[in-house]
């Protein structure tokens, strides 16, 4: 049986261990704000032609955001790490600003941008930033120096070694911290679509929530963990073309 069985076999494990801790959650809890699958699946099904164009735009928002995020964040995340004396300069800032929500400043981007996707975008964007620049600070840092000083020694330059040593040393974490920004991502792509503005899968949850009308509330749900699913598998397969050299030896 080849890994790509073995990998739909183990998703289709996945979907059948939810449904069922789903439809048990529902018996024990039985009430209308928390509707079995059997409620649920249908209504998504007639649901899903009107889901598709807020589908998209949420699809658009987290994923432009992280792109943009990403491109800024990675370069000056792996230039903190490899230089001492600008990361003790602005290792402050960054200690000041990561751990402050970055939901809090939405009023702020309202006020700036109006209630269109700019805001949620750039919302994201920043989330998605300052997570990735404190990772891949962290992961520059922890390569060893005899690592790079050994390829110096070999004649070659620092772009290189930067091309050759610390990026390819650093990617794994890299996909990692996107794994993890993109739960908080649409976290925050939820939080902004519920309370400003009409449109995208948040906003499509909440509507039905206003209406009591919980199994189409939680067709929306089903269709925002549809996004983080595709997300995933898109960063799943990123990883396993751009690091091979993981997985070399290594077995199911």
């Amino acid at each position: 049986m080849n890994n790509a069985i073995k990998q739909v076999l183990c998703y289709v494990f996945g979907i059948v261990f939810v449904l069922a801790a789903w439809e048990f959650g529902s018996l024990a809890l039985n009430t209308p704000a928390f509707p079995t699958p059997q409620e649920t699946v249908p209504v998504f099904c007639r649901y899903a032609e009107a889901l598709v164009p807020d589908f998209c735009i949420s699809l658009h928002r987290v994923g432009f955001s992280l792109v943009v995020g990403t491109a800024l964040g990675l370069p000056l995340g792996l230039f903190l790490g490899r230089s001492r004396k600008v990361d003790a300069l602005f290792a402050p800032v960054l200690y000041i600003l990561y751990p402050l929500p970055k939901i809090v400043i939405l009023p702020i981007l309202l006020v700036l941008f109006g209630l269109g996707g700019t805001p949620k975008i750039v919302l994201i964007t920043l989330t998605i930033f300052f997570q990735v620049v404190m990772v891949m600070r962290d992961a520059a840092k922890a390569i060893p120096e005899p690592m790079i000083e050994s390829v110096r020694s070999l004649g070659a330059s620092k772009l290189d070694v930067w091309r050759h040593v610390i990026l390819p040393a650093t990617l794994p974490e890299l996909f990692t911290t996107l794994r993890v920004s993109t739960a908080i991502a649409i976290a925050v792509l939820f939080f902004s679509e519920s309370i400003a503005g009409s449109t995208g899968v948040g906003y499509f949850i909440m509507n039905s929530w206003a209406m009591v009308n919980y199994p189409r509330m939680f067709a929306g749900i089903i269709a925002l963990a549809i996004l983080g699913v595709l997300i995933y598998l898109f960063f799943d397969l990123c990883e396993r073309r751009l690091t091979r050299w993981r997985r070399a030896g290594q077995r199911w």
